[in-house]
């Protein structure tokens, strides 16, 4: 996924389908000059995690 449509998902009020290691996450926030993305799990918010963009996948 590149950052601009990982801003676009964190952005909208619709949840997308979105993996990151093949678990299912919600991402928090986008830092599209890093490339990175703020995510968690969908059943630990508390587990925030910060990754790279292109390791994200839209289902």
């Amino acid at each position: 996924m590149n950052a601009q449509r990982a801003e676009e998902i964190a952005s909208s009020p619709i949840m997308a389908s979105v993996t990151y290691n093949e678990e299912s996450i919600y991402i928090e926030h986008v830092d599209k000059q890093n490339g990175t993305a703020t995510i968690h799990p969908l059943d630990e918010p508390n587990k925030k995690q910060s990754v790279s963009v292109t390791s994200l996948k839209e289902q």
